[in-house]
Formats: structure tokens, sequence, C-alpha cells
């Protein structure tokens, strides 16, 4: 989780990883913007463009067309390697996906599979689209792959995450089928490298023993939630309440309860269907329970 890097400094990550560069028109003010917020983000997701030929492909992804405006990404990367920058802020690329698989990326753990489409991605992540028809059949070439992992690596580096933040269209959205030609696995493991980092090992290696059942924060009572109360509760409900979608926070959360966690769980409450003074932000104990805050 993190500010959105300005324009300057994604431009400077990008040829800091030793990527060509092209600035596209006025990528640096062209976003959507208007329809919502961007911001915090919590990582890269890679997509396929479905389409053919360098100039035509930038040209679709920064306008977009009329039942989808542009821009539809924040880089397209073409098969020559070159990294063309569309777009900075809200782009139309995510669209609706899993929470589950937004918490996953958050806490930088190993993917569920994505069953839902209840979360705006657009608010949450960078996005590149990379030139290929997405057929089975258009290749891969050696320097459009290494693209894509230096670019995904540089938004890693700048924001101090690790691959397990990368994912792609296909890993968020149910249907989906991004990128498609090489497995996300594969690509995960070359940014892992680039990074520095120790492999992962076993996904997911068998117990040997039952694991024991998760256990979250008992609700501490309504009167808990008062202006300058700091506890790492705050932060961890904070933290759920990004993975479900409902997080308003321009920095945070942190372990102080402030307006942003108020509007934050409000959000929450109308999700479960509460109105009126039902959603007025100040935890209930049956809201609470169904936010589920990991124990801290």
């Amino acid at each position: 989780m993190a500010t959105p890097l300005t324009a300057a400094k994604l431009l400077s990550a990008l040829r800091g990883e030793g990527l060509h560069v092209v600035e596209h028109r006025s990528w640096r003010t062209h976003n959507r913007n208007h329809k919502g917020p961007w911001g915090p983000v919590h990582g890269v997701m890679i997509h396929h463009t479905v389409t053919s030929g360098t100039q035509s492909s930038v040209d679709i992804c920064y306008n977009g067309h009329s039942s989808l405006p542009g821009p539809l990404c924040h880089g397209v990367i073409a098969k020559d390697g070159s990294v063309h920058l569309v777009g900075h802020g809200r782009a139309n690329h995510a669209g609706l996906g899993d929470d589950d698989v937004l918490r996953a990326v958050v806490d930088e753990t190993a993917l569920p599979a994505d069953n839902e489409a209840n979360t705006d991605g657009n608010r949450y992540f960078y996005g590149f689209e990379c030139v290929n028809l997405g057929d089975g059949k258009d290749p891969w070439p050696a320097a459009q792959l290494e693209a894509i992992e230096k670019a995904a690596a540089a938004i890693c580096r700048a924001h101090g995450w690790t691959h397990r933040s990368v994912i792609g269209h296909k890993e968020w959205q149910p249907g989906k089928v991004d990128p498609r030609g090489f497995t996300m696995d594969s690509m995960r493991g070359r940014i892992r490298e680039r990074l520095g980092g120790k492999p992962d090992g076993p996904a997911e290696p068998p117990p040997s023993k039952p694991s024991p059942s998760p256990s979250y924060e008992p609700f501490p009572g309504a009167a808990f939630f008062t202006a300058g109360r700091r506890s790492a509760i705050i932060t961890a409900m904070g933290k759920r309440l990004v993975a479900q979608g409902c997080g308003r926070y321009e920095v945070g959360p942190g372990p102080e309860w402030t307006e942003a966690d108020r509007a934050s769980y409000a959000a929450w409450q109308r999700k479960l269907g509460y109105s009126g003074s039902d959603a007025d932000g100040i935890p209930g104990k049956a809201s609470w329970d169904r936010l589920k805050v990991p124990n801290v």
C-alpha cells in the first residue's frame, strides 16, 4: 500500500531500471480521476492488448473507445521492449475483481482463486498493457518479456514491494485470460530475481498438523473509537477496510482513529446494507464481526 508515484518519479523509476521509455502526448495529466480516486496503490497488474502494432496499440490505450474511455492503462509495453506511457492516475484497466486477491496482494501472500468481482481495481493498481493478440500463438519476444519484468520491478523497487505485488488480470477478475502466453508465476520469479529476493519455495507446503483456526479481534466497544485513540487494532481494522475496497485514506491507515477511519468504516457499513444513522462510521458488533479484523 502506498501513495502513487508522481509522474516524474514513475518516469525516473522506469528509466532507472534501464527501460527505453516513450512519453505519449499529455500522459502526465491523462486520467479518469473525475470518476473516482487513484490510490492508495497496492500493486502492478499485467494485461495483453488483443491488438497488433505498436502505434495503433498505443493510440487505443491512450484514447480508449466509445464504451471504455481512455486511458486503458498507464503504460504500453511493445514487442521491441519499449514502454509507452499513456496515462497517470486512475485508468480503465483492472475493473472489478476479488477482494480476497487484493488482501493477498496487500499482505504479499499466495494468491487465492479469483471468484468474485466486488472490488474496484482501477483505484489500487498500476496497469501495463502488453502488445499481443492473446490467442496463445502470438509470440512474446525476449525483449518484451524483459521489459515487463523491468517495468514491474521498477515500481516494486520504488515502493519497497516484493514480486508478490505483481499480478495478471486473469488472477484478479473472473473470466479474464490475460496475459496469455506466459505464466505469471514465471514472471514473478524473474521479478523476484531482479529485486534480489529469495525463492518462494513450495507455495503450499503440506502441513504436519491441522492449521489453527484464524483468530480475530473481539469487538472493543463503540466507545473505543474516539478522536485521539491510538491502537494497533485501528491499523489492523484500516487494512481490512482497504482490502474490502472501503478505504478512504489519503495516507494510511495508521494507529490513530481519524475521520478517514470513520469514513472508511461508514463505507463498509453501507456495503453491508446499512444506511442512515446505522452507517455513521462508528463500529458496531455485528459489522465488526463480519469485518474479521485479525488479532494484533
